[in-house]
């Protein structure tokens, strides 16, 4: 990768770190999520879905509540974007087979968007039935397709928008902070774009530089930025409206959790090798590459067509979420005391301030009618009936 990317900057120059990014993780050759698992214990990181069945669950309760609140439609499609290894996606659909009673009626199908060969089939392992076998057609927009375990239709997808369009949850969780930020830094001729270049002193060796002039990319900073050094991903912007468009045509909502901030944070693009912070510009393809999420920029982009929640801290939302219950009944439930350990340590994990609570986010697109509410009433003497809380970001009533 290191001799790959030389030859790219001998040839052409230095590169955005939107391109560096962009070779580093997904170049078809040998790109850092093409080719390799890379969560879990032995990988480079681990996720909040490989470290609590809690989490999915969660998720999976958060979709149906919303599915309830907007007047159980006949049909919905979970559309997951980079789904892991598959495990959130499993943890939602047992929730979903649980409460088989309240969805028996509605028409389900499972839709995925991956572009690594290698975590799609770790995908079909982890959720379909080895019974019926999987098709694949390498060439078609729907490049696989089965059943799960629970007797779902599945579905992978390369792109987000080969997707059909129809009544929808989407959820990325830890999808946004891996697409590619340009990076600028501001200085006494304005706002310069952080390049990646060979260091002169050692040819085997890179370095940033600053662009002597402005760059294209310039264009997504906003007028009135206050910060002096600033990540932009015009990716997520793409994809934001993608979602946007679709949620205000057809209904449903987008659950986004990620590492974030909210328009506040400057310098966030780091590596990480063996669950250790990595130096980005070492070794490049062996290390996963990545930059906290702008949610302020996300909100901007859905440009109004939709409604934005949050973005709330995940140990907020996991608590208005019911984790507490949720952890009470399961702890009740076992008897071993290593799978306890396991469920506190994974809670902790999860809840607690210094490790994921504080760091994570959470953050919705709902359609502006599911805020305000359907009055069905034509006399306006009669007050609308108000919209339920949604899930999550208040906090749930038990009933």
């Amino acid at each position: 990768m290191l001799r790959h990317l030389t030859y790219k900057i001998k040839s052409t120059g230095p590169i955005t770190v939107a391109e560096y990014m962009k070779e580093v993780l997904t170049n078809p050759a040998k790109g850092y999520y093409v080719y390799r698992d890379m969560l879990g214990e032995k990988g480079d990181f681990i996720t909040s879905p490989e470290i609590s069945q809690i989490f999915g669950e969660l998720l999976g309760i958060w979709f149906i509540s919303e599915w309830m609140a907007t007047g159980k439609p006949a049909a919905f499609q979970l559309v997951e974007l980079g789904p892991g290894r598959g495990t959130l996606a499993g943890d939602i659909l047992r929730v979903f087979s649980q409460l088989g009673s309240v969805l028996k009626n509605c028409d389900i199908s499972i839709h995925l968007v991956e572009v690594s060969q290698k975590l799609s089939e770790i995908q079909a392992l982890t959720l379909t039935d080895e019974k019926i076998p999987l098709e694949q057609s390498a060439g078609s927009p729907v490049y696989m397709k089965g059943v799960t375990k629970s007797g779902i239709p599945i579905s992978w997808y390369r792109d987000l928008q080969d997707v059909p369009k129809a009544y929808s949850f989407y959820l990325a969780h830890e999808f946004f902070d891996v697409l590619p930020v340009h990076k600028f830094q501001k200085t006494p001729q304005g706002w310069r774009e952080v390049f990646v270049d060979i260091d002169p002193q050692v040819s085997d060796k890179l370095r940033f530089v600053l662009a002597p002039c402005a760059t294209p990319a310039e264009a997504f900073i906003q007028h009135d930025e206050t910060r002096d050094h600033v990540e932009v991903c015009p990716d997520a912007g793409v994809i934001i409206q993608e979602l946007s468009q679709r949620i205000a045509l057809t209904g449903g909502a987008a659950l986004i959790a990620d590492y974030g901030h909210d328009g506040t944070k400057t310098d966030t693009f780091r590596g990480f090798c063996g669950h250790k912070l990595h130096d980005v510009l070492i070794a490049p393809g062996t290390a996963d590459l990545t930059a906290d999420v702008d949610f302020s920029y996300l909100r901007r982009m859905a440009q109004e067509k939709v409604a934005s929640l949050g973005p709330i801290k995940q140990q907020t939302f996991l608590k208005n979420m019911g984790i507490d219950v949720r952890l009470k009944v399961l702890l009740d439930k076992s008897d071993e005391p290593s799978s306890r350990q396991q469920l506190l340590q994974g809670y902790d994990m999860l809840m607690n301030p210094k490790k994921m609570g504080e760091r994570f986010n959470f953050f919705a697109l709902l359609p502006h009618q599911r805020l305000r509410g359907r009055s069905h009433q034509r006399n306006d003497r009669q007050s609308k009936p108000s919209p339920s809380p949604v899930a999550g970001f208040s906090e749930l009533a038990w009933k």
